[in-house]
């Protein structure tokens, strides 16, 4: 490992010399930090995370805020846990995970302390009681979800509501007349989850505007609340030909339970879904579905957070327009004889 006296020996100047031309805190001559900087490249040199924190009153680390509340899909958290992560690393910063349902107490711990930069919150909520918090904090950060009232915060997201409605669109473009949306469990609409919300409002707007018969069921997250769900949807709407998903852990089990309830998907029943491309096309019948650009989101989240970090301006709100690929569940309905 390259230590800042090989720097300096391989520059002919004291160590000190090298600390002062990274920290900023001493004038040099500008010949001395060119010569210092081109053996600092040369020698490949990485100051010690430390030194850098202590030379930029920076710590280099960013808080990624994701309380794993009851009713959060886990693999699908950690894929923007991941593409947080992974954009971090590329500016050269560290991701302090914060997993605990603290709320504002929690974000003012870690805000008063030099523990880190700045924030990125997910699993926001329409009245989310974090935000007057975030408000005020002197450190940035940037939400993953839109509260209802997001003026003076930086939000991106999926745009869950078109994204709802994009699905469907769908299903009324290929006839489908009475659609069901299988939302998420019960108590992330109790908590007003932002993304949940907008799904329904998308989802029930567009049924509204193409005249179609429409239900919204939450479902909790296991094969017999997927078999409970299907069961209750043909009792209440024996007509349903369309359904939409927004609830990846039982997307299978409820094909699964409409086959076994004489639906054959797509012959009879069209499937549409908001969940991970992966998940969509590894289903026994392939679903059609909307993206989850967990990728995207987290990358330009962080890119946002550094962009703020270096005091320019960003856009308050950045709304990440639905993309659907079709696949092998849905179907033109069925027209009785």
């Amino acid at each position: 490992m390259v230590k800042i006296t090989d720097v300096a020996r391989h520059a002919g100047v004291s160590p000190s010399t090298v600390s002062y031309a990274l920290s900023g805190k001493r004038p040099i001559s500008e010949e001395t930090r060119q010569r210092v900087e081109a053996s600092i490249r040369r020698l490949g040199y990485r100051p010690h995370a430390g030194a850098r924190a202590l030379a930029s009153n920076r710590s280099n680390v960013l808080a990624l805020v994701v309380p794993l509340r009851a009713g959060i899909h886990v693999p699908v958290v950690m894929r923007f846990a991941v593409s947080v992560v992974t954009a971090a690393r590329r500016h050269d910063h560290d991701v302090l995970l914060l997993t605990q349902e603290e709320g504002e107490e929690g974000l003012r711990r870690v805000a008063d302390t030099a523990l880190v930069d700045a924030l990125i919150v997910m699993d926001v909520q329409l009245h989310d009681p974090r935000l007057p918090l975030l408000r005020t904090l002197d450190r940035p950060s940037v939400l993953i979800g839109f509260p209802s009232r997001p003026a003076g915060l930086t939000c991106i997201d999926l745009d869950f509501k078109a994204a709802g409605e994009l699905c469907v669109e769908r299903l009324a473009g290929l006839g489908h007349r009475v659609v069901a949306l299988v939302g998420s469990p019960p108590e992330v609409y109790v908590r007003g989850t932002a993304f949940a919300q907008r799904v329904v409002e998308g989802f029930t707007a567009a049924a509204d505007r193409n005249g179609l018969v429409s239900l919204v069921h939450p479902c909790d997250a296991s094969p017999a609340a997927a078999r409970r769900v299907a069961e209750q949807l043909l009792r209440e709407q024996p007509g349903l030909t369309g359904v939409v998903v927004h609830n990846e852990p039982v997307l299978e089990p409820l094909i699964d339970a409409f086959g076994q309830l004489g639906l054959r998907v797509p012959v009879d029943l069209s499937v549409t879904a908001i969940c991970p491309d992966e998940l969509a096309e590894n289903v026994r019948v392939p679903v059609t579905s909307v993206t989850l650009p967990s990728s995207e989101v987290g990358a330009r989240a962080v890119e946002l957070l550094m962009r703020k970090l270096a005091g320019a301006d960003v856009p308050e709100a950045t709304l990440l327009a639905p993309r659907l690929t079709e696949r092998a569940s849905t179907a033109p309905r069925t027209l009785n004889p």
